[in-house]
C-alpha cells in the first residue's frame, strides 16, 4: 500500500479515523489497486467518499443488496475504484465496528441502519419542552446495543430559569441514564460546549434526536462553521422541522469524526434485548433476587422489584418503561424468528388460560 494511506499524521484519512485496524482490513483491496474512503454522505444511489485524493463521488450498485442492515452507509470505511473510470464505485465496505440500528417505521420486519463505526452515541434532548423520560430510555437502548457508549446532552440549558432548575433536570434524566454521563449545554451561551468537545475529541460519535433539539446548532459548535443549516422553532410547541435531510459526517477541529442525523420521528427498537438491559441495570440486578427465575414482576410472590417499588427505591414508571421496552424489543424479534414467536404463543394460551380460570372462580363457576 502506498505510504500516502497511512496511519502516520501525514495520512489525509488520519482525522476521520483511519488506523492499523483498517490498514490492516484493507489490505485485500490495496492489492486490487482499490483506494481507501469512508463514507461520509449516502443518497440516491450514490456516496460521497472521502479518499486520499479528496471527496469524490462514488456509485453503490455494489453495495446495495436486499438485505436493508447490509447496504452502505454514512460512516463506513469502503473501496473505491481508482481514477480513470466513469462512473467510480464503492466495490465493498470493510466490517463494521459497531453499527446503530432500528426498526422501520413501515409494518415490514426490517432494520435501518442509521450510522456505522459509531463510538459514542449522543443523544440530543431539548429542555425547551418537557422531558420524555421513555424516548431518552429508547435512545439509550438502540445506543448501548450498538455498541457505543452514550451520552445525553440536554440542550437549550439557558431557556430553564435558574441553575437549581436545570440541576434538578440533569437529575431526573441520570435516574432514567444509568452508567451515562449526562450534560447540560446552551449553544447560545458557550455552557457544557467544552465539555462535549472534550467528549468527543477521540472517535466516531454520532448526534441523535428528534426534531427541534438543537442538533443542528450543536454540529454548527462543535464545527466551529455553519455547515448545517439551522431553523427556528415553532413557538406554538417548541417543536422544530426537519433540517437535516440526510446523515453527514465531518472531522472536528478539535480531533474526532461527528455524524449528524436527520431528527427522527420514530425510534423503534431492533433486537435491543442486551441494550435495554443495560439502560434498566438497576431492575435486572434486583431481579436476581426474585424467587422465580422466570418472574414477569408481576404479581408473582417474592418479586424483588415490585418489592422495590413499594418501598419507593424504584420509580414505577421505570417499571412500566421497561415492560413496555421488552414487549416491543420481543414483538420484533418475533417477527423474524419461528423460536420467539412459538414462546410468545404458548405465553399468550398459558395467560389466557389463568385468566379464564381466575374468571370463573371469581364467579363461583367450576375450574377446569
Amino acid at each position: 500500500m502506498s505510504s500516502s494511506f497511512t496511519t502516520t499524521s501525514s495520512s489525509p484519512l488520519s482525522s476521520y479515523g483511519w488506523d492499523t485496524h483498517w490498514e490492516a482490513e484493507f489490505t485485500p483491496y490495496a492489492e486490487r489497486g482499490l483506494l481507501p474512503g469512508r463514507v461520509v454522505r449516502v443518497d440516491r444511489g450514490q456516496c460521497d467518499v472521502i479518499t486520499p485524493e479528496g471527496v469524490i463521488r462514488a456509485d453503490t450498485a455494489f453495495v446495495t443488496p436486499h438485505d436493508p442492515l447490509r447496504v452502505v452507509c454514512t460512516g463506513d470505511w469502503a473501496a473505491v475504484d481508482p481514477a480513470g473510470g466513469t462512473p467510480r464505485y464503492v466495490r465493498a465496505y470493510l466490517p463494521r465496528r459497531t453499527a446503530f440500528v432500528r426498526s422501520t417505521s413501515s409494518k415490514r420486519s426490517e432494520g435501518q441502519i442509521l450510522a456505522a463505526n459509531v463510538d459514542h452515541a449522543i443523544v440530543a434532548v431539548s429542555l425547551a419542552a418537557e422531558l420524555d423520560l421513555g424516548r431518552i430510555e429508547r435512545f439509550l437502548a438502540l445506543a448501548w446495543e450498538s455498541g457505543a457508549q452514550p451520552l445525553v446532552v440536554l440542550t437549550k440549558a439557558d431557556l430553564v430559569p435558574d441553575a437549581a432548575g436545570v440541576s434538578h433536570l440533569v437529575h431526573d434524566v441520570e435516574t432514567a441514564a444509568p452508567g451515562v454521563p449526562v450534560l447540560a449545554l446552551s449553544a447560545a451561551t458557550g455552557e457544557g460546549v467544552d465539555a462535549l468537545r472534550e467528549a468527543v475529541a477521540g472517535g466516531t460519535s454520532v448526534l441523535l434526536g428528534v426534531s427541534g433539539t438543537g442538533k443542528s446548532t450543536l454540529a454548527n459548535t462543535l464545527l466551529g462553521t455553519d455547515a448545517m443549516a439551522v431553523q427556528e422553532i415553532r413557538d406554538v410547541d417548541g417543536k422544530g422541522r426537519h433540517t437535516t435531510t440526510t446523515r453527514n459526517l465531518f472531522a472536528l477541529p478539535g480531533g474526532g469524526v461527528l455524524i449528524d442525523t436527520p431528527g427522527l420521528r420514530g425510534v423503534g427498537l431492533w433486537d435491543a434485548g442486551a441494550g435495554v438491559g443495560q439502560v434498566f441495570s438497576e431492575i435486572e440486578e434486583l431481579a436476581s433476587s426474585c424467587r422465580f427465575h422466570d418472574c414477569a414482576h408481576g404479581a408473582e410472590p417474592g418479586c424483588a422489584v415490585l418489592a422495590a417499588v413499594e418501598a419507593g427505591t424504584l420509580p414505577e414508571r421505570r417499571l412500566d418503561s421497561y415492560r413496555k421496552l421488552l414487549r416491543e424489543n420481543q414483538y420484533i424479534v418475533a417477527k423474524t424468528d419461528a423460536r420467539v414467536r412459538a414462546e410468545l404463543r404458548r405465553d399468550w394460551k398459558r395467560k389466557g388460560a389463568e385468566g379464564r380460570a381466575a374468571l370463573r372462580a371469581k364467579r363461583g363457576g367450576p375450574a377446569r
